[in-house]
């Protein structure tokens, strides 16, 4: 994945696609016996609020400016369409850092804590939130340290890849942070928002659905299920419909 001094990442859409398919996740419900009766109840649905635009919710304004640049240099801007800022990558990660997945609700962060195999998962007491917060100081630090007290977004491009390279492989190592393990936070929360219906903030516009050709949301596929190798000719669809099936005034 790495290429020198100028390149580390995959093409831009051979990564995407790679990876489009291991954001995707399904839900098990229990089952039980229903008689007599509809299998929901009212006011039990709990549906996705949509993102507005503002200011940052967790990031400090130099955190932001860090998380924008590191965005579009892992999803970077091409003649396919715009990068992991433009489309809103960074926004998506501050208000899920602000949020419940920030605080780790839903996830277990007991003990025992140790260093982890390669087939397990995150093994420490820091929540994401604080280990965004750690490690984008500990990169602060670093950089500032080693390009003469310049920041990460005022570096040179090359020198932006050179960095986020070398915290992927642990070729850089940050004070008190797993740079492997931060990079790898930063990785997979980018890619989530570049793929994510866009009312969690990323994603804007569509423009990762345009770029695999996911159709979104729509309701009924069934006059194309059998179409086998045919391009889908719809616009994809969010969860909260489309910006353009709003009655304007």
């Amino acid at each position: 994945m790495i290429d020198g001094s100028r390149h580390f990442l995959l093409s831009r859409r051979s990564l995407l696609i790679s990876t489009a398919a291991l954001l995707v996740a399904g839900t098990a419900a229990r089952a039980r016996t229903i008689t007599q009766g509809m299998p929901w109840e009212p006011g039990t649905a709990s549906p996705p609020l949509q993102v507005r635009a503002g200011p940052w919710m967790f990031f400090t304004f130099d955190e932001a400016a860090t998380i924008e640049a590191a965005v579009d240099r892992l999803i970077p801007p091409d003649e396919r369409g715009p990068g992991g800022k433009d489309t809103g990558c960074a926004v998506y990660i501050d208000r899920q850092l602000a949020g419940a997945f920030g605080k780790a609700f839903g996830l277990y962060m007991g003990p025992p804590f140790m260093p982890a195999a390669a087939t397990q998962g995150y093994q420490a007491p820091d929540a994401p939130a604080t280990r965004y917060r750690k490690g984008l100081k500990a990169l602060t630090d670093y950089v500032k340290a080693t390009f003469t007290g310049k920041s990460f977004r005022d570096l040179a491009l090359t020198d932006q890849d050179k960095v986020l390279s070398g915290l992927e492989t642990g070729s850089i190592e940050l004070a008190n942070v797993s740079s492997v393990e931060f990079f790898s936070l930063l990785l997979q929360n980018t890619q989530e928002g570049f793929f994510a219906d866009p009312v969690y903030g990323g994603n804007r516009d569509m423009a990762g659905w345009k770029l695999v050709g996911f159709p979104g949301t729509r309701y009924d596929y069934r006059d194309w299920v059998e179409r086998h190798n045919e391009v889908y000719p719809l616009p994809p669809v969010s969860i909260m419909g489309r910006s353009d099936w709003t009655v304007k005034d």
